[in-house]
């Protein structure tokens, strides 16, 4: 499961001492497991130009922003004429709970809680 997780929410966590990125992985607090995490934004609204490619309320990593051909400054991406408003951050790749659960049936608990966790703290 691929989680997109905003820059502005991952430095709250990092305050408060629950989770960080470390060298391309999420770490959280009380955690064994790390979580690779890709430099990511999400494309919020069309400011300029036409959506041409669908992207408004999407996520693209940089190398897929790359792949078209578009431009991150800051909050914005740039695609030809076009330009969008769009929020930074990363997307986490964290099993999902049906790929967590054990043979008996029930989930695995590392990975429900930091899911629990993420979810949580993004609603």
């Amino acid at each position: 499961m691929r989680l997109f997780l905003p820059q502005t929410q991952l430095e709250e966590w990092a305050l408060e001492d629950k989770a960080d990125v470390k060298d391309g992985v999420l770490v959280v607090t009380g955690e064994e497991g790390v979580y690779p995490v890709t430099p990511a934004v999400h494309i919020v609204q069309l400011v300029t130009g036409e959506d041409d490619n669908d992207l408004v309320a999407r996520v693209k990593t940089e190398a897929q922003l790359q792949a078209l051909g578009a431009e991150q400054m800051a909050d914005s991406v740039l695609l030809g004429d076009t330009a969008y408003e769009v929020v930074p951050g990363y997307v986490a790749e964290v099993p999902s709970p049906s790929d967590a659960g054990s043979a008996d049936g029930k989930p695995g608990s590392e990975t429900d809680l930091l899911a629990a966790f993420l979810l949580n703290k993004m609603g």
